[in-house]
């Protein structure tokens, strides 16, 4: 196994289970280049704040996330967001505008709501609801962009769509593949021929109108009581004692005549299967001279880098009444930060009663400059955006800048078919399996689906009779 995040480490629980019920005594080795196991979750306790410098929770309508808790006895430990104040606020100008209730990612499905709301003008208020009237097209794979121009007009993208959709993959909605990441949408012109129809449409299915409908669905994400490095500390306890190698970082992968040859700057490895789940442009360079054109392929799936600053403060010192979970920031409103979440609002036990703990965003495809400024730059700006916003009348009790270089993959229009132009590669060496956030979701269930399939290919490799 070459990656020790979250796909890694599902990979090697997954290739454990299977080993265990078909009573198998499988050799695992995990080398992992960082100090620690668990990539981009990193939860970090401090002066009573419990602090997620990476993600903080996961959506439960993706089953895999839940799955693998469940079978580490994880329930329990399970927590889901406050109840109270479900709700998103969107940038504008100087003033934080609650994203209409029902209105849902793209556009809105409750009238009085979105014809009330001071978020868009009259005019774009009119041309979102034209998607009623336009006529649907053929589905195909364009840009995010693309499509809400085409249906809902620019004001749609320009204030909700790119700021909710940049906060989830922090790209840029001109490169973004609708199909890779939201067929959805595709499939409601396709089949309702407006959008508005479709999620409406959507809504009946489940039932009644309700508040959690609003921005990101909230009730619908859940972490764990002790942050979400229980599920890291689960999957690492599990593992083989010896099994784990951190520090080792995988220099070249090659081909035996009976298997894998993995070279190490301390070490050379014999192995029947590898399973690599790191970024897409490290598999390149250490499959370099074993796939060819393989490698060329995985090196076009291109990265963004972010930031995350967290920021503590009394709560006396805040005038705001904090009454949602956070914000997102329209790229047209010039600003350093993409999003802001609320993190003791959103969560119980994140902060000492009478204090606030706040995770702000920089970086991402649409302001990489952001990204490059120095730590102390970064700093000073989130805390100088946030201070007029949220009435912040003090310098904060505690900051953290933890920046992600080239952590995010930019799932780019055709995503899908480069994709499976790699996997085609791949394919004809036997005993080789590649997973991770490059390929098929970026979400921690995504990661977890992806570690657990290529455990189960490779299994089926290498013991099929089992089977």
């Amino acid at each position: 196994m070459v990656g020790g995040g979250i796909t890694g480490l599902s990979a090697a629980n997954r290739i454990l289970e299977l080993s265990n019920e078909h009573s198998l005594d499988i050799e695992i080795v995990l080398l992992e280049s960082s100090e620690k196991l668990g990539g981009n979750i990193s939860t970090v306790e401090r002066d009573g704040f419990l602090v997620e410098e990476g993600p903080d929770s996961f959506i439960t309508t993706k089953p895999w996330g839940l799955n693998l808790a469940s079978r580490l006895g994880l329930e329990d430990e399970l927590m889901p967001t406050n109840e109270e104040n479900r709700r998103t606020f969107i940038l504008r100008g100087n003033e934080l505008v609650p994203l209409p209730e029902g209105f849902l990612m793209l556009a809105p499905t409750q009238i009085l709501p979105f014809i009330t709301t001071p978020l868009f003008s009259w005019r774009g208020k009119l041309r979102m609801l034209m998607d009623l009237f336009i006529p649907g097209k053929k589905p195909r794979d364009e840009s995010l962009a693309s499509f809400v121009r085409r249906r809902l007009g620019e004001e749609a993208l320009d204030r909700v769509a790119q700021p909710m959709i940049s906060g989830v993959y922090t790209a840029d909605p001109e490169k973004l593949s609708l199909r890779a990441t939201m067929p959805q949408f595709l499939e409601m012109e396709e089949n309702y021929g407006s959008v508005i129809k479709g999620m409406y449409q959507a809504l009946r299915k489940r039932g009644k109108h309700t508040k959690s409908d609003s921005g990101a669905r909230y009730s619908m994400f859940v972490t764990f009581k002790k942050g979400m490095k229980t599920l890291v500390d689960a999957l690492e306890k599990n593992l083989p004692e010896g099994s784990v190698r951190l520090k080792e970082k995988v220099s070249e992968i090659a081909r035996t005549a009976d298997g894998w040859e993995v070279k190490t700057g301390e070490d050379t490895l014999y192995a029947d299967g590898v399973i690599i789940t790191t970024p897409s442009y490290v598999a390149a360079g250490i499959l370099a001279n074993t796939l060819d054109r393989g490698a060329s392929l995985l090196e076009e799936i291109e990265y963004a880098s972010s930031a995350v600053v967290v920021l503590a403060y009394k709560k006396y010192d805040i005038s705001s009444p904090l009454d949602g979970f956070g914000f997102v920031v329209p790229r047209i409103e010039n600003k350093t930060l993409i999003a802001c979440s609320y993190s003791s609002e959103k969560f119980s036990h994140r902060a000492p009663e009478g204090y606030a703990l706040f995770r702000a965003f920089v970086g991402g495809a649409i302001n990489p400059e952001n990204y490059r400024m120095t730590d102390s730059e970064i700093l000073e700006s989130a805390q100088k955006e946030l201070a007029p916003l949220l009435g912040i009348k003090s310098a904060p009790v505690f900051s953290i800048l933890k920046r992600y270089p080239g952590a995010m993959p930019q799932y780019s229009v055709g995503h899908l078919e480069l994709v499976d132009r790699i996997r085609a590669e791949i394919s004809k060496h036997r005993g080789l399996e590649l997973a991770g956030n490059a390929y098929g979701g970026v979400g921690i269930p995504d990661c977890v689906n992806s570690g657990e399939q290529a455990a189960e290919k490779l299994f089926q490799t290498i013991h099929g009779e089992m089977l």
